[in-house]
Protein backbone atom coordinates (compact mmCIF):
# COMPACT_ATOMS: atom_id res chain seq x y z
CA UNK A 1 0.00 0.00 0.00
CA UNK A 2 1.09 3.56 -0.68
CA UNK A 3 0.25 6.13 2.00
CA UNK A 4 0.07 9.91 2.16
CA UNK A 5 -1.67 12.79 3.90
CA UNK A 6 -3.19 15.96 2.46
CA UNK A 7 -4.39 19.21 3.95
CA UNK A 8 -7.84 20.50 3.04
CA UNK A 9 -8.91 23.93 4.17
CA UNK A 10 -11.52 26.57 3.78
CA UNK A 11 -9.66 28.03 0.82
CA UNK A 12 -11.59 28.25 -2.42
CA UNK A 13 -9.83 26.94 -5.52
CA UNK A 14 -11.28 29.21 -8.19
CA UNK A 15 -11.16 27.69 -11.67
CA UNK A 16 -12.73 28.21 -15.05
CA UNK A 17 -16.27 26.93 -15.39
CA UNK A 18 -18.87 26.62 -18.10
CA UNK A 19 -22.16 28.49 -18.30
CA UNK A 20 -24.52 29.41 -21.14
CA UNK A 21 -24.14 32.75 -22.96
CA UNK A 22 -24.65 35.58 -21.94
CA UNK A 23 -24.59 34.55 -18.28
CA UNK A 24 -21.38 35.36 -16.46
CA UNK A 25 -20.55 32.82 -13.72
CA UNK A 26 -20.01 34.06 -10.21
CA UNK A 27 -17.51 32.15 -8.09
CA UNK A 28 -16.95 33.06 -4.48
CA UNK A 29 -13.47 33.15 -3.02
CA UNK A 30 -12.43 32.65 0.58
CA UNK A 31 -9.24 32.34 2.54
CA UNK A 32 -9.68 31.13 6.10
CA UNK A 33 -7.03 29.54 8.27
CA UNK A 34 -9.00 26.40 9.15
CA UNK A 35 -7.73 23.03 8.01
CA UNK A 36 -8.38 19.33 8.32
CA UNK A 37 -6.24 16.46 7.10
CA UNK A 38 -7.04 13.37 5.07
CA UNK A 39 -4.89 10.26 5.49
CA UNK A 40 -5.07 7.64 2.75
CA UNK A 41 -3.51 4.29 1.92
CA UNK A 42 -4.12 2.58 -1.40
CA UNK A 43 -3.37 -0.85 -2.82
CA UNK A 44 -2.02 -0.24 -6.32
CA UNK A 45 -2.96 -3.74 -7.48
CA UNK A 46 -6.63 -3.79 -6.49
CA UNK A 47 -7.40 -0.06 -6.24
CA UNK A 48 -8.66 -0.53 -2.69
CA UNK A 49 -8.51 2.78 -0.82
CA UNK A 50 -8.64 3.27 2.95
CA UNK A 51 -8.91 6.79 4.30
CA UNK A 52 -9.39 8.65 7.55
CA UNK A 53 -10.01 12.34 8.30
CA UNK A 54 -8.05 13.60 11.30
CA UNK A 55 -7.47 17.07 12.78
CA UNK A 56 -3.65 17.12 12.61
CA UNK A 57 -0.61 15.56 10.98
CA UNK A 58 1.50 14.27 13.84
CA UNK A 59 2.63 11.03 15.41
CA UNK A 60 -0.54 10.51 17.43
CA UNK A 61 -2.82 10.87 14.39
CA UNK A 62 -0.49 8.71 12.30
CA UNK A 63 -0.71 6.00 14.98
CA UNK A 64 -4.52 6.14 14.84
CA UNK A 65 -4.37 5.75 11.06
CA UNK A 66 -1.93 2.82 11.20
CA UNK A 67 -4.07 1.05 13.81
CA UNK A 68 -7.15 1.55 11.63
CA UNK A 69 -5.42 0.14 8.53
CA UNK A 70 -4.16 -2.87 10.50
CA UNK A 71 -7.67 -3.46 11.88
CA UNK A 72 -9.29 -3.21 8.43
CA UNK A 73 -6.84 -5.77 7.01
CA UNK A 74 -6.11 -8.17 9.90
CA UNK A 75 -5.28 -11.19 7.71
CA UNK A 76 -2.90 -9.35 5.38
CA UNK A 77 0.76 -8.48 5.69
CA UNK A 78 1.10 -4.88 4.58
CA UNK A 79 4.19 -3.13 3.29
CA UNK A 80 3.30 0.57 3.48
CA UNK A 81 5.28 2.84 1.18
CA UNK A 82 5.46 6.39 2.50
CA UNK A 83 7.53 9.54 2.46
CA UNK A 84 10.00 10.61 5.13
CA UNK A 85 7.77 13.02 7.07
CA UNK A 86 8.77 13.51 10.70
CA UNK A 87 5.60 11.88 12.02
CA UNK A 88 6.38 8.70 10.02
CA UNK A 89 9.35 7.85 12.23
CA UNK A 90 9.02 4.71 14.28
CA UNK A 91 10.42 4.49 17.78
CA UNK A 92 9.04 6.33 20.79
CA UNK A 93 6.03 7.77 18.94
CA UNK A 94 4.89 5.12 16.44
CA UNK A 95 4.35 1.48 17.31
CA UNK A 96 3.83 -0.54 14.16
CA UNK A 97 1.03 -3.10 14.25
CA UNK A 98 2.21 -6.70 13.81
CA UNK A 99 0.94 -6.99 10.22
CA UNK A 100 2.50 -3.75 8.95
CA UNK A 101 5.99 -2.68 7.82
CA UNK A 102 7.28 0.60 6.37
CA UNK A 103 9.17 1.16 3.14
CA UNK A 104 10.35 4.76 2.80
CA UNK A 105 10.49 6.66 -0.46
CA UNK A 106 13.63 8.66 -1.27
CA UNK A 107 13.68 12.18 0.19
CA UNK A 108 12.17 15.00 -1.86
CA UNK A 109 10.43 12.64 -4.31
CA UNK A 110 6.66 13.13 -3.92
CA UNK A 111 6.22 12.31 -7.60
CA UNK A 112 6.94 8.65 -6.75
CA UNK A 113 3.84 8.39 -4.55
CA UNK A 114 0.66 7.68 -6.56
CA UNK A 115 -1.55 8.85 -3.68
CA UNK A 116 -0.53 12.40 -4.61
CA UNK A 117 -2.58 11.94 -7.77
CA UNK A 118 -5.61 10.90 -5.72
CA UNK A 119 -5.39 14.24 -3.94
CA UNK A 120 -5.27 15.99 -7.32
CA UNK A 121 -8.35 14.04 -8.42
CA UNK A 122 -10.24 14.97 -5.25
CA UNK A 123 -9.37 18.64 -5.50
CA UNK A 124 -10.21 18.80 -9.21
CA UNK A 125 -13.51 16.92 -9.10
CA UNK A 126 -14.86 17.78 -5.64
CA UNK A 127 -13.37 21.02 -4.35
CA UNK A 128 -13.03 23.62 -7.12
CA UNK A 129 -15.24 26.75 -7.00
CA UNK A 130 -16.64 25.79 -3.59
CA UNK A 131 -16.89 27.81 -0.39
CA UNK A 132 -17.59 26.05 2.90
CA UNK A 133 -19.52 27.73 5.69
CA UNK A 134 -17.59 25.89 8.40
CA UNK A 135 -14.85 23.35 8.94
CA UNK A 136 -17.60 20.80 9.68
CA UNK A 137 -19.13 21.43 6.25
CA UNK A 138 -15.70 20.95 4.67
CA UNK A 139 -15.14 17.70 6.58
CA UNK A 140 -18.57 16.38 5.59
CA UNK A 141 -17.85 17.13 1.93
CA UNK A 142 -14.39 15.56 2.19
CA UNK A 143 -15.91 12.48 3.81
CA UNK A 144 -18.43 12.17 0.97
CA UNK A 145 -15.66 12.54 -1.63
CA UNK A 146 -13.43 9.94 0.04
CA UNK A 147 -16.31 7.49 0.42
CA UNK A 148 -17.07 7.86 -3.26
CA UNK A 149 -13.46 7.12 -4.17
CA UNK A 150 -13.28 4.20 -1.73
CA UNK A 151 -16.17 2.54 -3.58
CA UNK A 152 -14.69 3.05 -7.06
CA UNK A 153 -11.84 0.52 -7.13
CA UNK A 154 -11.45 0.61 -10.93
CA UNK A 155 -11.19 4.41 -10.97
CA UNK A 156 -8.67 4.45 -8.13
CA UNK A 157 -6.66 1.69 -9.81
CA UNK A 158 -6.56 3.71 -13.05
CA UNK A 159 -5.03 6.62 -11.12
CA UNK A 160 -2.50 4.76 -8.95
CA UNK A 161 -1.49 1.60 -10.83
CA UNK A 162 1.64 2.88 -12.50
CA UNK A 163 3.46 0.42 -14.72
CA UNK A 164 6.82 0.69 -12.90
CA UNK A 165 5.13 -0.16 -9.58
CA UNK A 166 3.17 -3.11 -10.99
CA UNK A 167 6.26 -4.42 -12.83
CA UNK A 168 8.36 -4.21 -9.65
CA UNK A 169 5.72 -6.22 -7.76
CA UNK A 170 5.79 -8.97 -10.39
CA UNK A 171 9.58 -9.34 -10.26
Amino acid sequence: MFQDEARFGRICDTRRCWCPKPVRPLCQAMVTQEYTYAYAAVCVVTGELDSLILPHVNGACMQLFLNEIAARHPQERIVMVLDGAGWHQTGDVLKLPANLRFLKLPPYAPELNPVEHLWDELREKWFHNRVFESIDALENHLCEALRSLEQEHARVRSIVSWSWIINSLRN
